[in-house]
């Protein structure tokens, strides 16, 4: 692809490659004149899963969309702090933001495949839109398919439409079209949301077999969930003037069974939100 430059998979696909950490530092954003978060502060441990759990409206979203440079690209948003991945900013001068999506990953709340693209040629798309050669592509296809725990299901149709596939399987497709160009990191946004109970069993499987692979970081309104996948989790919290901000982050279990802000206590236990 023109501009874009040609990468071999072999280059930075290792499975014997560190584990990476994000970090924010004092991430602060707006909308215009709107403050949506003040100075949130938060390591995400490298090969963990962390939720990040709050009321709607108290910038979960928005900090996700930071930590791989989506926020920039809505028309008046900016921010302030830094992002680490490994140590290195990701906002830093003359830092592509296609180089960093490509190693921090984003899956959405609503599953997007490409609809009349077969689920093979979804899968493969993402190393054609960042420019990486591979030597064997039905390889890390078949790989990426496995580790989002699809492959079984879908194995005899590789060339039928991704469009014609459940919720379940395609919000699974997507997070195989992730995996596929071999990110650090990978960001949900509320992956399982519009899905039934039994696609949300799958999807989470799915985190529980990335886990130890990859850093997860998921949006989760669902307490239960974020008991059931994550070991750290961070609450969000806005007041109607006053922007989002952490109020306590942690170890799942403390946060849920000992935390130390009455306000987190009431959250998780569903005293309010």
């Amino acid at each position: 692809m023109s501009g874009i430059p040609e990468l071999l998979f072999e280059d930075y696909a290792q499975p014997e490659r560190p584990l990476t950490e994000l970090q924010a530092r004092d991430v602060s954003a707006w909308f215009g004149d709107h403050k949506v978060l003040e100075r949130v502060s938060l390591t995400m441990v490298a090969g963990e899963v962390t939720a990040l759990i709050g009321p709607s409206g108290c910038g979960k979203s928005t900090f996700l969309r930071i930590l791989n440079r989506l926020h920039e690209m809505v028309r008046g948003a900016s921010l302030a702090g830094q992002v680490l991945l490994g140590g290195e900013n990701i906002y830093q001068p003359g830092r592509r933001s296609m180089d960093v999506r490509r190693r921090i990953g984003m899956v959405f709340q609503k599953p997007n495949p490409f609809p009349a693209m077969s689920i093979y040629d979804n899968v493969a798309s993402g190393l054609k839109l960042a420019g990486i050669k591979v030597a064997d592509k039905d390889e890390v296809v078949e790989s990426s398919l496995r580790r989002a725990g699809l492959w079984e299901e879908v194995r005899w149709r590789l060339r039928a439409p991704g469009g014609a596939l459940s919720g379940g399987q395609q919000q699974r497709l997507c997070i195989a079209r992730s995996l596929a160009v071999a990110p650090d990191v990978l960001l949900m946004d509320e992956p399982c949301s519009a899905l039934d109970p039994t696609s949300t069993r799958h999807v989470e499987d799915t985190i529980e077999e990335l886990r130890g692979q990859i850093t997860i970081v998921i949006v989760t309104h669902n307490m239960q969930q974020a008991l059931r996948v994550s070991q750290s989790c961070a609450f969000f919290l806005a007041t109607h003037d006053t922007p989002g901000r952490i109020v306590e982050a942690g170890p799942t279990q403390q946060i849920f069974n000992d935390p130390a802000d009455s306000r987190t206590a009431d959250y998780v236990h569903g005293r309010f939100g």
